[in-house]
């Protein structure tokens, strides 16, 4: 009670300066307090029978309990005190439901119970009372906090006898404290959503308002005004038609229900497991989600409901319906495309319309798709290939009349090519050459372009020309030529060896066996 500790310091000096006949505003401004206040403790000090000078065996202790007596008395005054918890309950059932209607409703019931301040202030001093998830005052669906607990579990690997940590994920819903619990594997962006998706469909729905704490998979910049999310995280949040709300930097308050829920996990579902032994994730979240059914049906210390009755009364209904589908989880990349209408997500390259060429755009991916997405609009969608380095073309995407209409061309890299040596030029029309589209080697060609500035013409020549007598006709052989000086070493040609005609009894030759054939 800190203001409370405040009176104490202050109620000494106001019945002094009160005794000298100072005016309320005079010993507001000396003493630093409210006017309002000054008048408070004057009230209570004539009500008390105390006066300045106060007696000398008076100590805080006493004075406070003397000054302070009607609150208690309050609550024995004989007015007729409401149900709090059926006054929370309808609290939380929606924005709607204010304090000011319940307490209209209780003076209909109880025409000489409390005033609207003094019904308030009762409230508020039961809530203190309660666990701190009783005390949380969310309309019912409106907030769901999320959280990593800072404990975590023991897996065992059967085969290798290895011991690794597994994360544990805690979401709770803000009107019941309904919890959710489960272990992943770590604290990546695919377990975070995840844990998401199935923490949904562990509740049913979803609520509006998701509050997550700055972790870096959810949050690509943490900030007070606009934290900036990952943009993973925001595609889970329109597919399920809610908000996510960052916490504040530094603000444990803004998510007292998860940090609440956090510590309920750690203390009564992994503390309980703590001598078991897990040898898969599986096995160890169906432990967890047997020891969290059980926290969610205990009653609340001191009250008869528990998280699920509150749950089924209150918030199941309350919730968003799910999508009919499932979120399939996707990662977001920002690129450029390239001069071959193509953009690269993990070694594939997948086309674009060539009129994309050199704008920014973003690709989505998922297990099965990959999609492309200029200023929010999607221009490409291609089934995701795994494996080697390759193109993947829609013929749809490439322009017609030999690409005339591109800034670079098969003939303009060739005339580029030729201007710098002619095994350059030789290298560059046979990396075109040798590729289903022209188009595809034009990365090739563009990385020989690029060796040329670092490494200079007359070394590039010398190195084409090394690749072509090899065999190596690619941009990587050439890089790898100039990378090692092999284009400054003497190229060794070993000449065709001359095959010598053997003469020996035993070799009868073609001439025998055709003599054989004609006697027989």
């Amino acid at each position: 009670m800190p203001q409370r500790r405040v009176c104490m310091r202050h109620i000494g000096e106001v019945l002094r300066l009160a005794a000298q006949g100072l005016s309320y505003h005079e010993i507001s401004r000396s003493v630093g307090i409210s006017r309002t206040s000054v008048h408070n403790y004057l009230e209570r000090a004539q009500r008390a029978g105390l006066r300045w000078p106060l007696p000398e065996n008076l100590d805080a202790a006493e004075l406070e309990a003397r000054l302070f007596k009607r609150d208690e008395d309050a609550n024995r005054s004989g007015r007729p005190e409401p149900d709090w918890s059926e006054v929370r309950r309808e609290h939380k059932r929606g924005k709607h439901v204010t304090l000011q209607l319940l307490h209209l409703e209780y003076k209909q019931a109880h025409p000489d119970g409390w005033g609207y301040t003094q019904f308030c202030r009762h409230y508020k001093g039961w809530l203190e009372r309660q666990d701190v998830v009783m005390r949380l005052e969310y309309a019912a669906g409106e907030r769901m906090f999320v959280d990593f607990a800072g404990d975590t579990m023991p897996i065992t690997d059967r085969q290798t006898g290895q011991v690794w940590d597994a994360q544990i994920f805690v979401s709770v819903l803000g009107a019941s404290g309904y919890l959710y619990a489960e272990a992943t594997r770590g604290q990546d962006l695919a377990s975070w959503l995840g844990a998401h998706v199935r923490a949904l469909e562990f509740y049913g729905g979803s609520a509006r308002v998701v509050v997550p704490d700055n972790l870096k998979a959810g949050v690509s910049k943490a900030c007070w005004y606009e934290p900036e999310l990952n943009p993973s995280y925001l595609d889970w949040a329109r597919w399920y038609a809610l908000a996510v709300l960052p916490t504040r930097p530094a603000r444990p308050t803004d998510k007292g229900a998860v940090e609440a829920g956090v510590l309920t996990v750690e203390r009564w579902v992994l503390a309980p497991l703590r001598k078991r032994r897990f040898f898969s994730l599986a096995e160890l979240n169906a432990a967890i989600a047997e020891r969290v059914a059980s926290v969610n049906e205990r009653p609340f210390r001191g009250q008869a409901s528990s998280r699920r009755a509150l749950f089924d009364e209150l918030e199941r209904d309350a919730l968003q319906p799910l999508p009919s589908t499932r979120y399939e989880f996707a990662i977001w990349k920002p690129a450029k495309v390239n001069i071959d209408y193509h953009v690269e997500f993990e070694t594939r390259l997948y086309s674009v319309p060539y009129r994309l060429v050199r704008e920014a755009v973003e690709v989505r991916a998922t297990a099965t798709v990959v999609e492309v997405f200029h200023r929010g609009r999607r221009v490409a969608s291609h089934v995701r290939e795994y494996g080697r380095r390759r193109f993947i073309t829609n013929a749809e995407h490439m322009p017609a009349a030999h690409r005339a209409h591109l800034e670079w061309t098969p003939s303009r890299l060739v005339s580029w090519a030729a201007s710098v040596g002619q095994p350059v030029a030789q290298l560059v029309e046979t990396i075109l050459n040798t590729r289903p589209h022209p188009e595809h080697g034009y990365r090739a060609c563009l990385g020989v372009m690029r060796l040329a500035k670092r490494y200079g013409p007359e070394r590039l020549t010398a190195a084409c020309q090394r690749a072509l007598a090899t065999g190596g006709t690619s941009y990587a052989s050439v890089d790898a030529i100039l990378k090692h000086d092999l284009d400054r070493a003497p190229l060794a040609i070993e000449p065709v060896a001359k095959v010598v005609p053997i003469h020996h009894a035993n070799l009868r030759g073609a001439a025998y066996y055709q003599q054989l054939l004609l006697e027989a």
